[in-house]
């Protein structure tokens, strides 16, 4: 009753060409999935597994750095939780999922004067 005669004739010519039409309708959407995936999700995932991996190597004597920042030492090693001596004579527990950063035992500090 209020349809226009244009919005008929429309709705008619999608009904000949329905699904090619319906699928160049959705290929935008599978391709902003696609892109999302592989410029989101994929880099996250190995971010993830690579930080695991650090985690499971975790060994007494390691310096690590926590997410709040705080630097320190390892002293104990347990399944969920680290010991980690931030002082001399204080160790605190860590989770070991706020392990930020593993460095290596011998790393150099630098140094502020120039060698000759």
């Amino acid at each position: 009753m209020f349809a226009t005669p244009a919005y008929a004739q429309a709705a008619g010519a999608a009904a000949t060409g329905g699904t090619q039409a319906m699928l160049l309708q959705f290929l935008p959407l599978v391709a902003l999935v696609v892109l999302f995936y592989f410029l989101m999700i994929r880099p996250q995932q190995k971010r993830m597994k690579m930080h695991q991996a650090m985690l499971a190597a975790l060994k007494r004597g390691d310096q690590v750095v926590l997410s709040s920042g705080l630097m320190g030492k390892v002293v104990r090693v347990e399944d969920k939780e680290v010991g980690v001596e931030i002082a001399t004579g204080v160790t605190v527990k860590v989770v070991k999922a706020m392990i930020s950063d593993v460095r290596a035992k011998g790393e150099p500090a630098p140094a502020n004067d120039a060698k000759a």
